[in-house]
């Protein structure tokens, strides 16, 4: 694989929520299956049951579907409670391919700052996009977008964390 020399910006999203910075922290982590929607999964045909973000460096970032078939599509590379999460984004422009090869993962890495007495700061970072070859700018356009992206999902985690029932999805538009 030749290297690539080509920097892709990577997404930001940064939510202030009302909360401390331990539960913020939990929240993401221990509370994952509530706040990431099950219709974002890899694979055309598949309904999620279990959503699944194990905690530890090594930990993985995987659903379960009806037919008991997993899907690893991220693995925690850095873990440092209550302040910072690192997961490599296994995920494939196409979304259908998963890759485990480090080299051709990208990472996202979640803050979790005090912002005032009960506040916290989440700052999410999905960066190294280059790695993703000639689909970097497709897997930027499709994860950076506010509708179904990085600033939807944010603000989900934020309704969890805050104690609220998480946004519904946006609906698909009409002739889809």
């Amino acid at each position: 694989m030749s290297e690539s020399t080509t920097t892709i910006e990577p997404i930001v999203r940064t939510v202030t929520v009302n909360a401390p910075v331990d539960t913020c922290f939990r929240t993401f982590v221990e509370r994952w299956a509530q706040w990431w929607p099950p219709e974002h999964h890899i694979g055309p045909d598949r309904e999620i049951t279990e959503l699944h973000l194990e905690g530890k460096v090594g930990g993985r970032a995987y659903d379960i579907d009806t037919t008991g078939a997993e899907c690893q599509w991220g693995t925690v590379i850095a873990f440092d409670p209550p302040r910072r999460l690192v997961i490599a984004w296994h995920i494939q422009p196409d979304f259908t391919t998963i890759d485990l090869d480090p080299a051709r993962s990208s990472e996202v890495e979640v803050t979790f700052k005090a912002a005032g007495e009960e506040r916290t700061e989440v700052r999410l970072v999905h960066g190294h996009l280059e790695r993703h070859g000639s689909g970097a700018g497709s897997m930027h356009g499709s994860v950076g977008n506010d509708e179904g992206g990085w600033g939807f999902l944010i603000a989900r985690f934020a309704d969890v964390a805050e104690g609220r029932a998480p946004r519904p999805l946006p609906a698909a538009p009409s002739g889809v």
